[in-house]
């Protein structure tokens, strides 16, 4: 699917100045991001000088292997929009072969988390479309608004194609989190219009204008409501918990207890109008000490039988930060290593070719019997990349299949 994508991206570039091809300079990033290291580049190409033959080539279909500065130059001039269709050219199969059905929650509904995160920020690097921050000194940074499948209790998520908070007007009148959420929602209902999404995001989207987007799109949300951002509605609350008329459930467990109060059909806002919404209140004690505490608002209808199960739902956000930022920073993806800036795309295009790589490495945790295997053979995730790396570079494979077969059961080859 890489390959025939990229394979049709169109190349403006002249002909008879053209060393490297658009699609080995795409396949040759991409390949660099899934193994996690910045310098296999050029252990493939020494692999090339000694053996005519390498890895990239038999893996990735990589006929000429290019150099960082080329790869930086051509990436940059590559429109972001071309790379956005892979996610659904992954989705789908997922989606065809039944392996989403284990995310469906409340019936047949998918829980897409959305949250912004920055991932690039310098004094001294910019680009056009960098943010500008003015202070003692002016930052310039990148930002995105990441969504994910996810559902509490899998540790996969599914990463859906991000947008970028951009800088599209100088400095006076920037690009915001909210306005990119707004775009990337309408890209969610185009790429996937029959889906049932719960939109799950913290207290920043829970206003009135975000809501009636993700309504307007056919969409529900659980998203978070804190008492300092919604005065109105938390005073509305309080007055109704008075009055005996908000519901309060208490399920005492071996190890906590959990409290959920809830009310349905109140006023957002003090806004003539207003939305009415439902909503959930939420806490976690354990040996006489509040250990988790929060609350949202939605507008599905809450009652005894799905209270337990919003309120999951709604504590799932954290997978957006634990199990995709958090792991893109901290577990190998390099994603805040500067592989180069450029003038135009390729800040964002190095991202979305390394959340490409993490979308690959979440399928095959997900679907690939072999790779699933060598996870328990090999322990923690960096172990086994630490070894599928070395195999790079002592050994040229015909194919993926027998990389991985070969890692598994190395006697099988012998």
């Amino acid at each position: 699917m890489l390959s025939s994508r990229f394979g049709s991206f169109p190349d403006g570039r002249q002909a008879a100045k053209t060393h490297h091809s658009l699609h080995d300079v795409c396949m040759s990033a991409v390949a660099m991001m899934f193994f996690q290291d910045p310098s296999l580049l050029q252990f493939q190409r020494r692999m090339e000088d000694e053996a005519h033959a390498n890895n990239l080539r038999t893996l990735f279909h990589v006929t000429s292997i290019p150099k960082d500065t080329c790869m930086g130059e051509v990436l940059d001039t590559v429109d972001p929009e071309r790379l956005a269709p892979l996610f659904d050219d992954f989705f789908r199969p997922l989606q065809r072969g039944k392996h989403l059905e284990q995310y469906q929650v409340l019936g047949k509904r998918y829980v897409v988390g959305i949250d912004g995160s920055q991932y690039f920020s310098s004094e001294k690097v910019s680009c056009p479309g960098c943010l500008i921050k003015e202070g003692k000194k002016v930052r310039y940074s990148h930002q995105i608004v990441q969504p994910a499948l996810m559902k509490p209790g899998i540790r996969q998520v599914i990463p859906l194609a991000p947008e970028e908070v951009r800088n599209t007007d100088g400095t006076q009148k920037q690009d915001c989190e909210i306005s990119a959420a707004k775009r990337l929602l309408n890209r969610i209902r185009k790429s996937h219009p029959g889906l049932p999404f719960v939109v799950v995001a913290d207290s920043l989207y829970s206003k009135q204008p975000t809501i009636e987007k993700i309504g307007a799109l056919n969409m529900n949300y659980v998203l978070v409501a804190k008492p300092e951002d919604h005065q109105k509605l938390t005073e509305w609350v309080d007055e109704m918990r008075a009055l005996k008329e908000v519901t309060r459930r208490v399920v005492k467990g071996k190890k906590d207890t959990r409290i959920y109060e809830w009310i349905n059909d109140v006023p957002l806002n003090d806004n003539k109008k207003t939305l009415m919404v439902n909503y959930l209140e939420y806490w976690i004690e354990k040996d006489g000490e509040i250990t988790y505490h929060n609350s949202w608002v939605t507008d599905i209808a809450i009652n005894e039988e799905n209270v337990s199960e919003l309120a999951e739902i709604g504590r799932c956000r954290w997978k957006i930060e634990n199990e995709t930022f958090n792991t893109l920073k901290n577990q190998g993806y390099h994603i805040e290593h500067n592989y180069g800036h450029g003038k135009n795309h390729l800040s964002f295009n190095f991202f979305l070719l390394n959340l490409l790589a993490f979308f690959m490495h979440q399928i095959l945790e997900l679907t690939y019997a072999t790779y699933q295997e060598l996870r328990r053979k090999f322990g923690s995730k960096k172990n086994l990349w630490d070894h599928l790396r070395t195999a790079l570079y002592l050994l040229i494979f015909p194919d993926i299949d027998t990389y991985f077969e070969r890692m598994l059961y190395p006697r099988k080859f012998t």
